[in-house]
């Protein structure tokens, strides 16, 4: 796993746990760390949120680029 990915996933991670948190216990584990109340933002959160968006998307286009290659890999046998 190449170090992109797995920092993706990590970000993916903490992401799906900040967002877990807000929904169960209207808690951000983001903006805590920042010392920030719950709905407060700043440029620093911004930025984390938006490479926890990031690599969302990163990680949505390595899947599908994995289960592409994998049917493919799957019809060649088969033929």
């Amino acid at each position: 796993m190449r170090k992109v990915d797995t920092v993706a996933l990590i970000l993916a991670i903490v992401g799906a746990l900040n967002w877990g948190l807000v929904a169960v216990a209207e808690f951000d584990l983001v903006a805590t760390m920042f010392g920030m109340e719950f709905g407060e933002t700043s440029a620093i959160t911004r930025v984390v949120y938006g490479l926890v968006g990031l690599s969302g998307v990163w990680l949505a286009v390595r899947f599908a680029t994995i289960l592409g290659h994998s049917r493919t890999s799957a019809s060649a046998v088969i033929a």
